[in-house]
């Protein structure tokens, strides 16, 4: 019997994904099935050496702690493939894996044994080692993940905190001052003035946003945006557009692909998948891509 450790967020997803209704659904496949909350962390000691299935119920966060153990703990050994039960707010990267369905449709598949690689990205330059899923970017997301931690009362609801983020994105997009940027992808430099400038790793980010459509985490590159001072209203418009007709709406710009990217922001604020960090003016930063890092059940 395949024996799967499920590490499950027990603030995440609704009454179809409690810790009893999770174990029972993975049991009731035919899968041997041992509980752990993510409250208490992830570590060697938490995977019985017998795990052939590591199984993750929660958000893209829940997901970030699964691989940052393996990248901190640089685990060259046998890494269990994911299972992943999507049961956050946004849950960008169970979108990018293509993952639908209900929990016992998805546990179903797990028996397909059907693997997809993910890469995932690492930051030189900050003070400690950032490993990241999703992306890394500053100007307007940054600003939009401190806008909507500060907010006092917030909603259970994900739809919900999704229309309030994008309309909290809307405007600091109308209202933010574009910073100089010196940005080299692949040797080619790029210099201006910037709203945003993300290197993506999965499709889309934030409140849904899908703004890297053709983006791949298993092709050995990243996608970056660089959205100009010029383009304000068009990045403005197109998250109205995103609030109007949800998140299908096209975005309308093209992404560059990179292997090898420097760059050096004149803002203090970035972000690291959903981790604020502050940095000095101007300071240069590498973004290197680590190859198959993850592999998760599709």
């Amino acid at each position: 019997m395949t024996f799967i450790k499920l590490f499950h967020n027990p603030t995440a997803g609704d009454a179809e994904h409690t810790k009893e209704k999770l174990v029972e659904k993975i049991t009731s496949a035919g899968f041997d099935c041992s509980y752990s909350s993510t409250k208490k962390g992830i570590n060697e000691k938490r995977i019985p050496s017998k795990t052939e299935i590591i199984a993750i119920a929660g958000g893209d966060g829940t997901v970030r702690k699964l691989a940052e153990y393996f990248c901190n703990e640089n685990i060259l050994t046998k890494r269990p493939p994911i299972g992943l039960l999507p049961a956050g707010t946004a849950n960008n990267i169970s979108k990018t894996l293509g993952i639908k369905g209900t929990p016992e449709e998805i546990i179903e598949n797990w028996k397909n044994k059907n693997t997809l690689n993910f890469d995932m990205g690492k930051v030189h330059g900050l003070k400690e080692n950032h490993f990241f899923i999703e992306g890394v970017g500053f100007g307007v997301f940054p600003r939009l993940i401190k806008k909507m931690r500060e907010r006092i009362s917030k909603s259970g609801d994900p739809e919900q905190e999704l229309q309030v983020a994008l309309r909290t994105l809307h405007e600091i997009v109308e209202n933010y001052k574009a910073k100089d940027c010196r940005i080299i992808i692949d040797d080619v430099e790029y210099n201006g003035k910037f709203l945003l400038v993300e290197v993506m790793n999965i499709r889309s980010i934030g409140p849904n946003l899908n703004i890297s459509p053709m983006g791949d985490a298993g092709d050995g590159e990243f996608e970056v945006i660089l959205i100009s001072e010029n383009e304000r209203e068009a990045l403005a418009n197109y998250v109205l557009e995103r609030l109007k007709h949800g998140s299908e709406t096209p975005f309308f710009h093209t992404a560059l692909k990179a292997k090898k990217i420097e760059i050096t922001w004149a803002g203090r604020l970035l972000h690291v998948d959903d981790e604020l960090i502050q940095t000095d003016k101007f300071q240069t930063l590498n973004v290197e891509i680590l190859r198959d890092v993850l592999h998760f059940l599709i």
